[in-house]
C-alpha cells in the first residue's frame, strides 16, 4: 500500500510521463459543449478513455445521452467496437454522470510495469474517440 502522497507523487509521475510519451494537444475539457467532456481514467485496477455528459439538469443530460445514442451504430462499426455505455455512471466521488468509454482491466497507476501498455490504449483510444466527436459535434450539439 502507499500513503496518500506516495500515490498522488505516483499518479503526477504517470500523468508526466504520458505527456512527454504523446505530447499532443488532447480535447478534453475543450469540447466546446458545456457539460461534456472527453477523459482519461487512470486508477489502480482499470484504465478508461471516455466522453462524460455531466450537467446538472437532468433533461440537458438525457439530451446529448439520446443524441450519443443515435450515433452507437456509427461509434462501434467505425471508431470504437467496444465501446460501452452508460446512462447512470457512479463516479468514486458518487456523482452520477452518463459515461460512453473504453476500459482495460488489469492495469494499475500503482504498477509501473502497466504504464506502457495503458499509454497505448489511452492515446490510440482517445485519438479515435476525438475523431468521432469532432466529425459528429455539430450533430451532438444541434
Amino acid at each position: 500500500m502507499f500513503s496518500k502522497s506516495e500515490s498522488k507523487q505516483i499518479r503526477q509521475e504517470f500523468w508526466t510521463s504520458f505527456g512527454k510519451g504523446y505530447p499532443r494537444k488532447w480535447l478534453l475539457y475543450n469540447t466546446k459543449i458545456k457539460d461534456v467532456t472527453l477523459k482519461f481514467t487512470f486508477t489502480t485496477k482499470k484504465a478508461q478513455v471516455s466522453i462524460d455528459i455531466e450537467p446538472y439538469d437532468e433533461i440537458i443530460k438525457a439530451y446529448y445521452y439520446d443524441k450519443l445514442i443515435s450515433l452507437k451504430n456509427i461509434l462501434t462499426t467505425e471508431f470504437l467496437e467496444d465501446i460501452i455505455y452508460e446512462q447512470f455512471y457512479e463516479l468514486d466521488n458518487g456523482k452520477i454522470v452518463s459515461r460512453i468509454y473504453v476500459e482495460i482491466d488489469n492495469v494499475s497507476i500503482h504498477n509501473k510495469s502497466t504504464w506502457e501498455e495503458t499509454m497505448v490504449f489511452l492515446s490510440k483510444n482517445m485519438d479515435k474517440l476525438e475523431e468521432f466527436f469532432l466529425g459528429y459535434k455539430k450533430y451532438i450539439s444541434d
